[in-house]
């Protein structure tokens, strides 16, 4: 018996032994021991001894989540797919490279923290030894790696620093409204716009050639910031061999990308609040913040608890950043939302017609620098292309006929612009002026930063990069000849701001949140989302004295669509001689405005909707224009619908045109889901829904398609409610990450993210986020090591080898 209890407690130490041997790790490149506690949601609590640890760890385990993410962002960043993808990728990667910041690396590096260089150089240090790892070991490549028939390739802290991924500026607007000014004159295109604050200048230059804008002026930009496509012949093995249904979802994908960013320019963004103490149920600051991104698999963001001496803070942010872009630490929370900023101007120049390498400025003719490249391009020779740049910025067209160049000025390409890495210095603040101060080297993109502490403060600073132009709007091209210049930038600390406002709280949601008096509105961006999504947060915060944190994650799934409210009540004293129509007429009469999924009424109302654009659209937007205005904004419809003129000429008129577009409408919707209106669930796969594809989908078979894409699963809203889930029947954008916070108890702050923390098919993480995501449900990510210890489903320590 005693020989019997000893076997059997040998063989359960061995088997101990062997697990904790399981949970051990000897990593090069550590100089302490650092443990690893990954939760149920699947985002690891890094604690680590020393700073350079906590970020070399922060990058291994971010690696080892997402390497073929990393990999193809490695890619985009150096200009490389062509490597691994052929000739067709060879214009985006001259277009990456002729965009690649050039300046000094190390003062780069340090802008975003006094020891950026050395945080940085760790995190990529932290990539490159999992990377090793795989060298040694290839099954610990994801399925990608194998269908494509590629290995990844080692980090750079350059890279890290790259703008591929950011939200850069308006250049491509710019040409669409120049083209359009060009074709109908610039007070029909202001007519139909919705530039604000003020009347924005938008003529042409009379020194433009109106007709040189048609031409593929920004192609070597739009190239490489163009969405990467993955075809069947691209993969080694379980490729699709139908080559029509590539066609098929290629076009599909192609065309939710182009209403995403033609008809819903006014809508896409994200939101923010903060609630002071004297409105909250706890007695301490309230935040929440839902940045509105494409909704990918893996998800754009990436979760992580980093703690070490000098260090303590959770959140999200892009992989491959070190730091938190949106979290709390021990003394403050805070959060992001886009603020329009203008960091983009294309230029034109009259060009030596004798030397088309030589523009004229100030009447002088002055020569471009060239710098030489090679690309390597898999199955092809090797192609050398020479990078061309004006004093101004990268050359991008070149019209050898009428002598004509074209260069983009990129504010983002001077130091400081690499998006998010401010959050380094933001992740450490530990009062309002710290923020603040922390916010002052946020370059890219154009932020709301909002900010609220334990010690009952809460604050709003605008942040990002702000040519002031004194002569012209940035809205259109200008001559590159000297008369249109960048007075500098206005200083961050200068962009507007506030700091425990009166009323209690505080939200934006992309709008036009400029002050009406303010002061330097020569470096402001023109181009600002309807106001739709703020005034229902607005009136949701206004609306109650005392707001909890389920308020909170409430009003972030919030599907009040306010627009309806004032388009339905225009059917009030109109009557339909259709029945079906006067049936759908009195249905959306009774109906509360909530885009709720299994809700009949929000079918039909976003269906008339839609018409109601698509028919305006046409109605006022001359034929030769259309291809340049691709939508009319929710504020002009309704205003034209609202008021007598210029569109109507009478009230019958306006209430004409409300019921032939919801008969049409209903027809449409007939055709679509039937004459069972009870089966019209708004939230449905023929509706509105989201099935998320992975990068590689369409170029997949169909058992492999299977395990890389998730949904359909039903979805409620739309682009104007603040649970912003676009106009598309897909919803490919929105919030994937979100975060609401009770500055009392950082243990009770709750997040989402979509899909999973992992970018492994095989992970246990790489979609078990997703179903509670599409329910709108939130999850805890405890901030108290023995909250954290108590909720762990795996422990892993690293040591240094």
């Amino acid at each position: 018996m005693i020989r019997t209890c000893a076997f059997l407690f040998l063989l359960i130490s061995i088997s101990a032994c062997r697990e904790m041997d399981k949970n051990r790790l000897e990593v090069s490149g550590l100089s302490q021991t650092v443990e690893v506690l990954r939760d149920t949601a699947g985002v690891n609590h890094i604690y680590a001894q020393n700073e350079h640890d906590l970020f070399f760890a922060q990058g291994y385990f971010a690696a080892k989540d997402r390497l073929f993410q990393f990999e193809i962002w490695r890619r985009q960043a150096t200009g490389t797919l062509a490597e691994i993808l052929g000739p067709r990728e060879l214009n985006r990667d001259i277009g990456a490279r002729l965009f690649k910041f050039r300046g000094n690396l190390r003062e780069e590096l340090n802008h975003y923290h006094p020891r950026g260089e050395e945080i940085i150089t760790a995190f990529t240090d932290g990539i490159n030894a999992y990377i090793e790892e795989t060298t040694k070991d290839s099954t610990l490549l994801s399925l990608e790696f194998r269908l494509l028939g590629i290995k990844p390739g080692k980090w750079k802290p350059e890279f890290v620093i790259s703008r591929h991924q950011g939200l850069l500026g308006n250049i491509t607007e710019e040409v669409r409204v120049g083209r359009a000014v060009a074709t109908i004159g610039d007070s029909k295109v202001r007519s139909m716009t919705a530039f604000e604050p003020g009347e924005p200048i938008l003529q042409l230059d009379p020194r433009i050639n109106k007709a040189g804008l048609f031409d593929s002026v920004i192609a070597k930009y739009t190239s490489f910031r163009a969405p990467l496509k993955i075809q069947p012949e691209d993969l080694i093995a379980h490729s699709s061999r139908n080559k029509r249904n590539y066609e098929l979802l290629a076009n599909e994908d192609h065309v939710k990308k182009q209403q995403l960013m033609f008809n819903e320019r006014e809508t896409i963004g994200s939101n923010n609040w903060i609630v002071s103490g004297s409105k909250s149920e706890s007695g301490f600051p309230l935040l929440a913040n839902d940045p509105h991104r494409d909704i990918t698999t893996p998800s754009l963001r990436y979760m992580v608890h980093l703690n070490a001496p000098g260090w303590n803070v959770v959140g999200g942010g892009e992989p491959t950043i070190p730091g938190v872009s949106i979290g709390h630490n021990e003394d403050g929370a805070w959060g992001l939302t886009v603020f329009n900023l203008d960091g983009e101007d294309l230029y034109v120049y009259e060009l030596n017609p004798q030397n088309h390498s030589q523009y004229k400025y100030q009447g002088n003719w002055e020569n471009m620098r060239d710098i030489a490249d090679t690309i390597q391009v898999e199955g092809a020779a090797d192609v050398y292309v020479t990078h061309q740049f004006t004093r101004h910025g990268p050359v991008t067209f070149i019209d050898e006929k009428n002598h004509i160049g074209y260069a983009v000025r990129c504010a983002w390409l001077d130091i400081g612009a690499a998006p998010y890495l401010a959050s380094l210095r933001i992740n450490q603040a530990k009062s309002w002026e710290e923020f603040r101060e922390a916010c002052s080297f946020s370059h890219i993109p154009g932020e709301n930063m909002i900010w609220a502490d334990r010690k009952g403060n809460i604050g709003w600073q605008a942040v990002g990069v702000a040519p002031i132009r004194k002569n012209w709007s940035g809205l259109v091209p200008v001559p590159g000849d000297g008369s249109y210049e960048w007075s500098g930038y206005l200083p961050i600390k200068s962009l507007p701001n506030d700091f425990n406002p009166s009323k209690g709280f505080l939200a934006t949601a992309n709008e036009n949140n400029v002050p009406s008096d303010y002061a330097h509105l020569d470096a402001v961006g023109l181009n600002w989302a309807t106001r739709y999504r703020v005034d229902r947060i607005n009136e949701v915060l206004a609306g109650k004295e005392k707001h909890s944190l389920e308020d909170m994650r409430l009003l972030q799934v919030d599907y009040l669509s306010l627009p309806a409210r004032t388009l339905i009540s225009l059917l009030a004293n109109v009557q339909a001689k259709d029945q079906v129509v006067e049936s759908a007429r009195q249905r959306l009469l009774q109906w509360n405005y909530i885009l709720d999924k299994n809700s009949v009424e929000a079918t039909i109302y976003v269906a008339w909707e839609k018409k109601l654009s698509s028919s305006m659209r046409l109605q006022v937007v001359p034929t030769e224009a259309q291809k340049y205005i691709r939508s009319i904004p929710l504020k002009k419809l309704l205003q034209w619908l609202t008021a007598v003129g210029p569109t109507f000429n009478n009230p019958g008129d306006r209430d004409q045109f409300l019921l032939q577009c919801l008969q049409a409408s209903m027809q449409d919707l007939t055709t679509k889901l039937g004459t069972d209106q009870s089966q019209w669930q708004y939230g449905q796969a023929a509706m509105h829904h989201v099935t998320i594809r992975h990068l590689l989908s369409n170029a997949v078979n169909e058992e492999t398609r299977r395990k890389l894409d998730m949904g359909p699963l039903p979805r409620g809203g739309y682009g104007s409610t603040p649970g912003m889930t676009t106009n598309n029947n897909n919803q490919i954008a929105g919030a994937s990450f979100r975060m609401v916070v009770d500055t009392k108890d950082w243990d009770n702050t709750l997040f989402t993210n979509t899909p999973g923390q992992g970018g492994d098919p095989s992970s246990p993480y790489y979609k078990n986020l997703f179903q509670s995501w599409a329910a709108d449900q939130h999850f805890p990510v405890y901030f108290s090591r023995e909250l954290v210890e108590a909720s762990a489903r795996e422990k892993l320590v690293l040591r240094p080898k």
